[in-house]
């Protein structure tokens, strides 16, 4: 396996969740951090959690969906750092409306956030990877890029666009000792459920079950670290829910019946 330590590791959605829980593992590794999210607070408080264990620890506070500013963002990184060995694209929202109810805006906000930023932020770092000709692109889908998911149809679709993308990248950078790795997690122990965004564009502010009783976000964190110092293309990481993804596969006529008690 290879070694993270003293590599620049870039983390976005770092302040909660399984951001936050990979930025405490990867310092527990050595490895130099740039953490970014939208809430300074919060991503101070990591931060501190962080510096017990490494001894690098940036802060680059942005807006994902404000892609005019990345590349601006991407290079006040690089000023700090010199370069990005690891980037890690985890920051996103979810989705808990019935599309019939569900306004296009909605769609395109959550397309630009899950979708069109992590493609606009990978296309800004990959060129110092390519001119190092190393470097690891981490995307974080989810199981509902695997199938369709009811509730949830904007959030399937960027979930799905991520992961075309990203397997179709995969294949171009091989001969540049670029690795691609797409982590697809089913139900983990976050706010996910609580920040999705519902019809009115508003929260949604309730824990799923399926949430409440998932994996906990430091395990899930531990199997996508374990991963990427494998160089995995792929890792499907959760409890009993992943079996939806083999059962979509090998046995479509029992998925269609299963989805269709989704409630949320």
């Amino acid at each position: 396996m290879k070694e993270v330590k003293n590599k620049v590791v870039w983390i976005t959605g770092a302040s909660s969740g399984i951001g936050e829980e990979l930025a405490y593992a990867f310092a527990r590794e050595g490895a130099f951090l740039v953490l970014s999210a939208r809430n300074t607070k919060k991503l101070k408080q990591v931060r501190e959690k962080c510096l017990q264990k490494t001894s690098k620890c940036w802060l680059q506070v942005m807006d994902l969906s404000n892609v005019d500013q990345l590349e601006v963002n991407v290079n006040d990184v690089l000023k700090q750092t010199g370069k990005i060995d690891l980037l890690i694209n985890n920051a996103g929202r979810s989705q808990r409306s019935l599309a019939k109810e569900t306004p296009l805006m909605n769609d395109r906000s959550i397309m630009e956030l899950n979708f069109f930023s992590v493609v606009a932020l990978t296309k800004l770092v990959l060129p110092q990877m390519l001119n190092n000709r190393s470097g690891h692109i981490v995307v974080v889908s989810s199981i509902s890029g695997k199938f369709g998911f009811p509730w949830r149809t904007a959030y399937s679709a960027s979930k799905h666009a991520l992961q075309g993308y990203f397997e179709s990248l995969r294949a171009e950078l091989v001969k540049d000792n670029i690795q691609v790795t797409i982590v697809s997690p089913g139900r983990i122990k976050t706010n996910i459920s609580r920040n999705a965004l519902i019809e009115t564009g508003e929260s949604y502010n309730k824990m799923d079950d399926g949430q409440a009783h998932g994996m906990l976000a430091n395990e899930c964190a531990s199997k996508i670290l374990r991963a990427i110092k494998k160089d995995k293309k792929e890792l499907l990481v959760g409890k009993k829910e992943l079996l939806m993804v083999y059962i979509r596969r090998f046995f479509p006529a029992l998925y269609h019946k299963l989805v269709i008690r989704i409630n949320n």
